[in-house]
């Protein structure tokens, strides 16, 4: 069942998650496994723990930092989902570059997708089904359904992979190649939260959230027992699902 998490606007959203976020790494220790998404509440999630950091002085030292999924882009590209996480977030905050794990979207997708799932095997735990288990992931919401990069009428090339990574070939936004986590990487991950702000998107969270939903993001929340959902759409509370206040 997901977690709804309610608010107002995506500017408390966004602030919320980065409190929360940065809360729950207060309470860790050791490395500390992040998958990060883009998308426009984003950059305002990166923007607001970057506040909420700089004020309180919160501690990212242990925090190791990989995608969710990225373009096929070189890393200053405008759709590099990178470049959002650098510019308002990893940059700001001087993360060191030996816990920044980017996908490299500039390399052939097999040599990029390799590469990756060698990083974070070499820092990650393995699950019960040997997938590494990162400590959480987030994600957003496309108007179509989608997550990450993991688009509806997949190939079951995606769909039936057991690697951390996948290359997806045929995204009907541009740009068309990507590199996504997989639905058993979510699935594993000991945490997911997905970030849903606008009426553009209120069509697929409906959709996702409904007894037999039909998106990408629905089989996510299907194959996983908590997923936090933060949105500040209204009304969802008619599909039974009532927000939940946050811890």
């Amino acid at each position: 069942m997901p977690r709804l998490v309610s608010f107002p606007n995506g500017l408390a959203l966004a602030l919320a998650a980065a409190a929360d976020w940065l809360s729950l790494l207060e309470k860790s220790s050791g490395p500390f496994l992040t998958a990060l998404s883009g998308g426009r509440i984003a950059r305002d999630f990166f923007t607001a723990v970057t506040k909420v950091a700089g004020k309180s002085g919160a501690p990212l030292r242990d925090v190791h930092f990989f995608w969710a999924d990225e373009r096929c882009v070189p890393p200053g590209d405008p759709a590099s989902n990178f470049r959002v996480a650098n510019e308002n977030l990893l940059r700001p905050l001087g993360i060191s570059p030996e816990r920044i794990h980017r996908l490299k979207g500039e390399l052939q997708p097999a040599a990029a997708v390799a590469e990756a799932a060698a990083e974070l095997r070499r820092l990650a735990p393995n699950g019960a089904l040997g997938m590494p288990i990162l400590d959480i992931v987030f994600l957003g919401l496309g108007e179509d359904g989608h997550t990450a990069s993991l688009m509806p009428n997949a190939p079951a090339s995606v769909l039936q992979s057991r690697e951390p990574w996948v290359h997806v070939a045929n995204s009907p936004k541009p740009p068309p190649n990507r590199l996504t986590l997989t639905y058993p990487m979510l699935a594993a991950a000991r945490e997911v939260w997905t970030l849903v702000s606008g009426t553009d998107k209120e069509t697929a969270l409906r959709e996702s959230l409904r007894p037999g939903g039909t998106t990408p993001f629905a089989r996510v929340l299907r194959e996983r027992a908590e997923t936090r959902v933060y949105t500040d759409l209204t009304g969802i509370e008619g599909l039974g699902f009532v927000p939940c206040q946050r811890d």
